[in-house]
């Protein structure tokens, strides 16, 4: 549909109200058939298409959507947002959507550099699979008239359509399990202030630790888990407590790290759970990673990836949608990580 073409330009060139023109054009009454057909034929030779004609178009042919993941992110085996992706790929193909991946490279990322499929306007939309750069998000949106969700992310401060898991109150819940089990010494593993996700996390463990009216203490409470540069843990070394410091459990920010701090504990003689407890966050680790089933927080994908597929999808036709950020609740997944301490000294 030609944009410059209105209803009231029909009507100006025809010399009737742009009313009489809706009227005309959506078959309703008050317009002699004459009329009509004559105002149907300036429409049609002016190229004119009514806007509902062209969201049903447009929601019928076959969409692309371009899927973009930070570089940094690539998991050399298996990684959450590959899961991510799948299961992204998976939902769009059941809507009769195509997806094209496109890993962005640091030096790109850091740039602003925008992808190629925004380039050679290969695609409908954008979803922005986990963190990227706030100023690579505003080059993106501010350089293209292409329509963006982000999924597990939310852009910091930029004003963004994004779908993100319950990070604060589901963290808050996995804290209060262990608190409601006696534990009242605990710890929280991951490096506050190099995610959104990571942070809001850690809030959530302090909000229950607030309840129970036990301080938290960032200079023995909180154990980094990765650089803060680059958000990577694969050669960050963890460090545990000393012996007379040692909680009796971890709170960490996702399965990964549980699973690094597992093994860590056992190189050091310390037992999960007989010894010390351990949750994590995502309800995510491929075969062989852990030995011990974890008490987690499931984050779930298939409802977080409908949901930005959603809003895009909306977005992309013209159609409504609420706006904005949209919290995806998940759910505890009890394992075996966790000693019940009350029980015990029932």
């Amino acid at each position: 549909m030609s944009k410059s073409v209105r209803l009231s330009d029909i009507a100006a060139m025809m010399g009737v109200s742009a009313v009489t023109v809706s009227k005309a054009l959506s078959g309703k009454k008050g317009v002699s058939e004459e009329l009509r057909a004559l105002i149907q034929a300036k429409a049609d030779e002016l190229g004119y298409r009514q806007p509902s004609a062209v969201r049903r178009m447009q929601r019928e042919r076959q969409c692309v959507i371009g899927v973009l993941i930070a570089a940094r992110y690539e998991d050399r085996q298996a990684s959450f947002y590959w899961k991510m992706y799948q299961e992204l790929t998976a939902r769009a193909l059941q809507k009769g959507c195509l997806t094209s991946l496109e890993m962005i490279a640091r030096e790109q990322e850091e740039s602003g550099g925008l992808p190629t499929l925004a380039a050679e306007r290969r695609v409908d939309g954008f979803i922005v699979i986990g963190p990227v750069r706030e100023d690579y998000l505003r080059a993106l949106t501010e350089k293209t008239d292409v329509p963006t969700v982000c999924l597990d992310g939310t852009g910091g401060a930029r004003e963004l359509d994004c779908v993100i898991t319950d990070n604060y109150y589901g963290m808050y819940r996995m804290t209060r399990f262990l608190l409601e089990r006696g534990h009242r010494k605990l710890c929280y593993v991951g490096t506050v202030g190099s995610t959104e996700s990571i942070t809001d996390r850690y809030f959530g463990f302090c909000r229950a630790m607030s309840e129970y009216r036990l301080p938290v203490d960032p200079a023995r409470q909180v154990i980094d888990d990765r650089n803060l540069e680059d958000g990577l843990t694969e050669d960050y070394v963890l460090r545990l407590p000393a012996p007379a410091d040692m909680p009796t459990g971890f709170v960490c920010n996702c399965d990964r790290t549980a699973a690094k701090l597992i093994g860590l504990l056992g190189e050091q003689g310390y037992r999960v759970p007989e010894d010390v407890s351990v949750v994590g966050f995502d309800h995510y680790l491929y075969p062989g990673l852990c030995d011990i089933a974890l008490t987690t927080y499931e984050v779930d994908m298939k409802e977080m990836t409908g949901r930005a597929l959603y809003i895009l999808r909306q977005k992309i036709a013209g159609e409504y949608y609420k706006k904005g950020v949209s919290i995806i609740a998940g759910r505890l997944i009890e394992g075996d990580s966790v000693r019940d301490i009350m029980e015990t000294r029932a």
